[in-house]
């Protein structure tokens, strides 16, 4: 089952409804500044690798206001239509495989910088598909951390540990697959319980997490 399409129209209908000003979790990023990155690593493969390679940031910063001047509905409709015919995220395996976490931590970077934001209620698939993309993506995403890691899946009976970063010590990161997405990739807003000492669980806080 496919579950980009879903999670590519709910960000779409997000910037429908919120327009290009409205701020995001991200410091200093706007929603227009989301949606330019987004666009930037679907549709300018010369220029996405900027995205993570800092000596390469200025491609991608001058990709990204490149669509300054288009229409926010044009923007908008950009994303919702899919990675054009050149883009690598083209096939649709590749989609999934590539776009699920960052769509799902997007939507949230956006929504959760609202004053209204309600959380979304669970939906199983998605869930399942969240915690086996961590199961491949953990260790990378806690590379950094000087303590071990463990994800604990708040609502799974069975297999509901990920070993993210063995080491001393030892963090448990408690919450459904979406919030341990989140903290993964360094957003503090997510709702997950920390379970440790007072020292470890403060070494894992002030580490870097993410790509």
């Amino acid at each position: 089952m496919r579950l980009v399409p879903a999670e590519r129209t709910a960000i779409c209908e997000l910037f429908d409804d919120l327009g290009p000003t409205v701020p995001t979790v991200l410091p200093g990023w706007q929603a227009e500044d989301l949606l330019a990155h987004l666009l930037v690593r679907e549709r300018n493969p010369l220029a996405a690798p900027g995205i993570l390679i800092p000596a390469l940031s200025g491609l991608a910063d001058s990709a990204m206001h490149s669509y300054d001047t288009t229409p926010w509905a044009k923007r908008v409709e950009l994303l919702r239509t899919g990675p054009p015919l050149w883009s690598p995220y083209r096939p649709a395996l590749v989609e999934e495989r590539a776009n699920l976490l960052e769509f799902v931590v997007h939507y949230e970077d956006l929504a959760r910088a609202q004053d209204r934001w309600r959380a979304r209620p669970p939906r199983a698939e998605r869930d399942e598909a969240l915690w086996s993309a961590l199961r491949l993506a953990a260790r990378v995403l806690y590379r950094k951390s000087p303590v071990g890691v463990v994800l604990h899946h708040l609502t799974r009976e069975r297999g509901a540990n990920i070993t993210a970063r063995p080491g001393r010590g030892r963090v448990v990161v408690t919450g459904t697959p979406t919030e341990l997405v989140l903290h993964a990739f360094g957003r503090e807003m997510a709702q997950v319980e920390l379970d440790g000492t007072p020292e470890n669980v403060a070494e894992l806080a002030a580490t870097p997490r993410g790509i």
